[in-house]
């Protein structure tokens, strides 16, 4: 794959994630009305903290941009994109069995799908060997 493809790909995860995390740890509330979607008031500090952790998976995506910017060793993206995989892909199915089971509302399939989606993008990537092309 070319390099700023991938570059492109990792900034906007980065980007996307990063800025939803801080926006779920400052304003859960507002965020969440941004993606339509309904809580309860006291869910709040869940909400927050759930932020705090796509804050992380943000910045380690955002890490895998200089990565592929500085033109690192491979297997320093690879791990970038298996860690964030797994964690999207248990964000995905999570949110999926909470929608289907009634106890989140079809709206947040938009998250299962988004995390998906980006799961098995770079799960491909890594079984085609998408990282070669960023030499170093």
């Amino acid at each position: 794959m070319n390099r700023r493809i991938l570059l492109g790909y990792q900034l906007l995860t980065g980007f996307t994630d990063t800025t939803t995390g801080i926006l779920l740890i400052v304003a859960p509330g507002f965020t969440v009305s941004l993606m339509r979607l309904h809580t309860a008031s006291d869910a709040l500090p869940f909400l927050s903290f759930i932020g705090a952790f796509v804050f992380s998976v943000g910045l380690a995506c955002t890490y895998g941009a200089l990565l592929i910017w500085h033109r690192a060793c491979r297997e320093r993206i690879e791990m970038v994109w298996l860690l964030t995989a797994i964690m999207r892909s248990s964000v995905a199915i999570f949110v999926t069995q909470q929608v289907m089971s009634g106890r989140l509302e079809p709206g947040w399939l938009g998250v299962a799908v988004t995390d998906g989606a980006f799961a098995i993008f770079q799960a491909v990537g890594m079984r085609k060997g998408w990282s070669v092309h960023v030499p170093h």
